[in-house]
């Protein structure tokens, strides 16, 4: 069996920094994905997301060690954020008015019959131990994401402060740069957010772009 790679370290399209807008192609992806919405703080709808996601993402990972002999890290938390006024997420900040996607990447050596294995097992699991089956188990969809040219940039501290370094990306960086916002924000969460204090959570902030039609 090889090593255990952790695409944190070596995906281009995970690379950021605080303090500084980039511009990148994103290939595409497939990701395991389950939608929501509303505030991600206090819905039992999210909560009951991510305890359907994991179980997958786990078990494709075990699966792909044991039957493939290939072994990495469960990849970072991301999600797909918007509302019908894009300002609830930079001047409102109105979490009830969120919708979300919550997502984990799938990789590219992974095929539909393990996919499908790995459901089946995430279900039965929960059938056969105390842990009750995950209750949006059957919303757990594998998509493909198409995202193209993006701007992101690397944000350290609480989410409630991703506020100004959203408006600075949307209303200054982009349109400076002869670009206009295209697609969905997308974050991705490169810290435990059970274990990690706010003030050091590290998160990905993504806009996927097209050039501006010319004024």
């Amino acid at each position: 069996m090889g090593e255990k790679i952790d695409f944190k370290r070596t995906l281009e399209h995970y690379r950021a920094s605080g303090g500084t807008f980039r511009i990148l192609d994103v290939p595409a992806q497939r990701y395991l994905m389950i939608d929501g919405h509303g505030d991600p703080n206090t819905s039992p709808e999210f909560a009951e997301a991510l305890a359907a996601l994991y179980p997958v993402a786990y078990s494709l990972k075990f699966a792909s060690r044991q039957e493939l002999g290939r072994d990495y890290v469960v990849p970072p938390l991301e999600g797909l954020w918007w509302a019908e006024d894009m300002d609830a997420f930079t001047t409102a900040r109105d979490t009830s008015q969120w919708d979300w996607t919550m997502m984990l990447l799938v990789l590219g050596w992974i095929e539909a019959p393990l996919l499908a294995e790995a459901v089946a097992r995430a279900g039965a699991k929960g059938r056969s131990s105390a842990k009750r089956r995950p209750a949006r188990l059957d919303d757990v969809r594998l998509e493909r994401l198409e995202e193209g040219r993006c701007v992101q940039t690397l944000h350290v501290g609480p989410f409630d402060e991703e506020g100004p370094v959203l408006a600075e990306m949307h209303h200054s960086f982009i349109p400076d740069n002869g670009l206009r916002m295209t697609g969905t924000h997308h974050e991705v969460y490169f810290s435990d957010l059970r274990r990690t204090a706010p003030e050091k959570l590290r998160t990905l902030l993504r806009q996927p772009v097209e050039e501006a039609d010319p004024a």
